[in-house]
Order: structure tokens, then sequence, then C-alpha cells
């Protein structure tokens, strides 16, 4: 996934949304675990 930013701290800010984790094997997993500790987000 390319980001045109430079700064590492924005880049981790900006891997870290809803649909951004849907988009890859794991994120969908952490999104089921979420959802499963707090009914739906």
């Amino acid at each position: 996934m390319k980001i045109k930013l430079r700064n590492s701290k924005i880049k981790k800010a900006k891997k870290t949304g809803f649909r951004t984790r849907q988009k890859t094997v794991g994120g969908r997993k952490i999104n089921r675990r979420q959802r499963a500790r707090h009914g739906s987000i």
C-alpha cells in the first residue's frame, strides 16, 4: 500500500481505519475480534 507521506507517525495513523483493515485478511480478523467483544462496532 503506497502512501504519499514521509512522516511515519501519520502513515501509521492512516493505516488504522476500519475500511483499511477490512482490505486484508489480518485486518478482517482484528475487526471480527472487536465485533465479538463489543457487539457491532
